[in-house]
């Protein structure tokens, strides 16, 4: 599909000036507002999260409601918006040939211009088809929201020698980027919204959006990391209770061993008291057979013997 809609290459439409171009009548910003809500909105989302993302290689320029001129002194087409790769606004930007996108100060054209569709009078798939086409934009997006122009909310046309076909599909390959529709809230909006995406689906946040990622990336951190100090609190509590148990166990141990220390030295103690008896029962008893040896002696039968 991409190679049948292999973009021909060829000069964009500049101008080689001898000397410096009159821009007096210049017209840069006419101060009609023309936008509505919805509208301003949309370009804002659509501009925004191409500056907050690093997926779109520096430097570009994507803006909206700004002037693209062809040639000096044509009449300017206005964009929702537009993004054009490989360019930055002058230092200068309030220099008069600053302000507006003139292409033969750029040397480029923009590479894709975006169109809200409002009411059925801005000529989005009439004359801007070919005012497009002969500013050589690479890709011109017309975003239908109410459906007014035709049954297709988003329509994305390429150009193809000269001309513009449509494409299948929401994507932009030579940018490298596509379009999506997704629900949900910008600037405190909840609505339907169409927005930059990788050419695989990959949305492209928005500063914001990236913001409160971090944010929530941040607390899920704080939390896992008070998790791990409640464990780490509750391992050094069962360590603590492990150890004092280790403790008394020791202590009881320490009791223990003491008591049966105890209970040898009076087992020791009994010991030698009954040792003690029988030496004296024995030297009673030696005493008292040397009595009566010397009883029988002197012809006294001791008492007691008789029985034996």
């Amino acid at each position: 599909m991409d190679d049948q809609y292999a973009v021909l290459s060829g000069p964009p439409p500049t101008l080689a000036q001898q000397k410096p171009l009159d821009l007096t009548d210049l017209i840069t910003e006419d101060d009609e507002p023309v936008d509505n809500f919805l509208s301003a909105k949309q370009q804002r989302f659509l501009v925004e999260p191409l500056y907050s993302s690093a997926k779109i290689e520096r430097p570009f320029l994507a803006d909206s409601n700004v002037a693209i001129y062809g040639v000096p002194r044509s009449q300017p087409i206005v964009p929702d918006m537009f993004l054009s790769l490989g360019v930055q606004v002058a230092d200068e930007w309030w220099e008069k040939e600053n302000r507006s996108y003139l292409l033969w100060e750029f040397g480029k054209a923009p590479e894709v211009v975006l169109e809200i569709v409002s009411n059925e009078k801005g000529n989005e798939d009439g004359s801007k088809l070919s005012d497009y086409a002969a500013l050589s934009i690479l890709y011109y997006v017309i975003y239908d929201p109410q459906q007014l122009l035709s049954n297709e909310i988003v329509r994305v046309y390429q150009l193809v020698a000269g001309e513009y076909l449509l494409r299948p599909d929401y994507r932009l390959p030579v940018v490298d980027l596509a379009l999506i529709f997704w629900y949900g809230a910008f600037e405190d909006k909840t609505s339907l919204w169409l927005r930059w995406a990788e050419p695989a689906g990959n949305i492209i946040f928005t500063g914001a959006e990236r913001a409160e990622q971090e944010r929530q990336r941040a607390e899920q951190e704080r939390q896992r990391a008070e998790q791990e100090s409640q464990r780490a609190e509750q391992e050094r509590q069962r360590a603590e209770q492990e150890r004092q148990r280790a403790e008394q166990e020791s202590q009881r141990a320490e009791q223990e061993s003491q008591r049966a220390e105890q209970e040898r030295q009076r087992a020791e103690q009994e010991s030698q008291r009954a040792e003690q008896e029988s030496q004296r029962a024995e030297q009673a008893q030696r005493r008292a057979d040397r009595l009566a040896a010397q009883l029988r002696g002197l012809g006294i039968e001791p008492e007691g013997n008789g029985d034996q």
